[in-house]
């Protein structure tokens, strides 16, 4: 990435009119392909023209080797294909989305935390949706914190630009903890938070299959994906063309550097087909090789990665639900896939001895990245052991597949023999205070009784009286 230039696409979504325009002024420019990066931008491989690009009015140029301004990532790719938070429709995240105005320094996610396609936790501000409408998560990793943690109320959707530039205007004040960035955000914008009643719950999906023409209801969707990452220019402006003729209003980049084309009319399926007949495109790759994650245009990952699923197939290896990503030793970004293969430094050389490149493998708990947490399976080992070991870990993950869902519903099925909580539910709303965690938007401390509460405590919600609130019991 220090050598190549991106263009921000914000949410990683845009018209067909506007991929269009940035393909015309790529191709003046000499070039005939384009590439996606992991966090849904636009990668040129060629030196661009700043003044040309900058004429696209919703995109941020970067050039080669800075840093100062990141895209913002969105699962609007996932909306109406997979599974979803039943309020976060496509019209909600483009909405939400459309408040970015802003040109973020920090990474920031806006996920769905029931899909599977775009990572969760890769930013340092992370929007996941919870089950309360227009309301989220948000969890913080901070570019000089170790450990993600989760802000003490649900943000509004209409907040989330605000609190996401207020966290970065008061980075000069170096917060330590998660509870200095909360009373400083508090400080400098009014928000309509929400007090958090219960934790996160990520549910375990395997990776989905993202590639091909697939119906959902009266339409198609479309998934592309190129090996080389590199897209024709030609292409692109024909589907561009096409996009229109079926008054299709977006084209949505997703994090694997391919892109999902949504709302394709049943009556235009021949046409579709016809198009990538005749530029002879492949949309039926392997599950082997569609769920990699590499460096942009970095020859020696995609040469190992070739190596690695010419001999899973070989093998007749089974990889479906699994992501694969390789890095290496001095890589900063955040790890997002099942597995990772780590190419370490090489030693200096001694004489003539010749030295080869050694790896490392290491795989998510449970094989699932959004448990935030890396197990090293073995260290320093040649490439020509990486298969086996690779296929190993395949083994590993089916065997364990399906476990981890029901020791949990085994666990929650234990506790609710014999924990009883009580909590107090406003009636108007139907909001939950639970002392477990107060209500941090009226300075309530977690392990707050309903009881010792002021009389003058009002639901954070509706503003409904103390009187409004219900006891009831909840079986945990």
């Amino acid at each position: 990435m220090k050598k190549l230039s991106r263009l921000l696409i914000n949410g990683g979504t845009l018209s067909p009119g506007e991929l269009k325009s940035i393909c015309e002024t790529a191709e003046t420019m000499g070039m005939d392909t384009i590439s996606f990066g992991s966090r849904q931008d636009i990668i040129f491989l060629k030196d661009i023209d700043d003044e040309k690009l900058n004429a696209f009015k919703d995109a941020e140029i970067i050039p080669p080797g800075e840093n100062q301004a990141q895209n913002v990532v969105s699962s609007y790719v996932s909306s109406d294909i997979f599974n979803n938070t039943s309020w976060l429709t496509s019209a909600r995240y483009l909405y939400v989305i459309e408040q970015f105005k802003y040109q973020p320094k920090l990474r920031v996610n806006i996920t769905d935390p029931k899909q599977r396609l775009v990572p969760l936790f890769t930013g340092n501000i992370n929007f996941i949706a919870s089950e309360n409408e227009d309301y989220w998560y948000l969890y913080l990793r901070l570019p000089s914190w170790r450990k993600i943690k989760m802000y003490p109320a649900l943000i509004y959707s209409w907040d989330l630009h605000k609190v996401a530039q207020a966290i970065e205007n008061v980075l000069i004040e170096e917060p330590e903890n998660i509870d200095t960035v909360f009373e400083l955000v508090n400080d400098a914008v009014e928000t309509n938070n929400r007090t958090v009643d219960k934790p996160l719950e990520v549910p375990f999906h395997p990776f989905p299959y993202y590639e091909g023409m697939n119906r959902i209801g009266d339409k198609y969707w479309l998934g592309l994906y190129w090996r080389n990452n590199k897209y024709t220019i030609s292409f692109l402006k024909e589907m561009c063309d096409l996009c229109n003729e079926n008054k299709i209003g977006k084209i949505s980049i997703t994090p694997w550097k391919s892109f999902i084309v949504k709302g394709i009319p049943v009556a235009s399926k021949l046409a579709w087909e016809k198009l990538l007949g005749r530029f002879g495109i492949n949309v039926r790759h392997s599950m082997l090789e569609l769920n990699w994650h590499l460096p942009v245009n970095d020859k020696d990952a995609l040469n190992l990665k070739k190596y690695l699923v010419t001999n899973f197939d070989q093998n007749d290896i089974s990889t479906y639900g699994l992501t694969f990503g390789i890095t290496n030793y001095n890589n900063d970004a955040y790890n997002f896939t099942s597995i990772v293969i780590e190419k370490n430094k090489r030693p200096a050389p001694i004489d003539d001895f010749v030295i080869r490149d050694t790896y490392n493998l290491l795989y998510a708990k449970n094989f699932d990245p959004n448990s935030l947490e890396y197990v090293m399976h073995v260290q320093d080992v040649d490439q020509v052991e990486l298969p086996g070991l690779l296929m190993e870990l395949s083994k590993l993950y089916f065997e364990q597949l399906g476990n981890e869902q029901e020791n949990t519903t085994s666990k929650k099925n234990s506790k609710k023999e014999v924990i009883e909580d009580e909590i107090h539910q406003c009636t108007e709303c139907f909001t939950i205070y639970d002392e477990t965690y107060g209500d941090i938007t009226q300075n309530i401390q977690p392990h707050t009784s309903f009881d010792s509460l002021p009389d003058s405590y009002k639901c954070s919600v509706c503003e409904a009286p103390k009187s409004a609130f219900e006891k009831k019991v909840l079986v945990k």
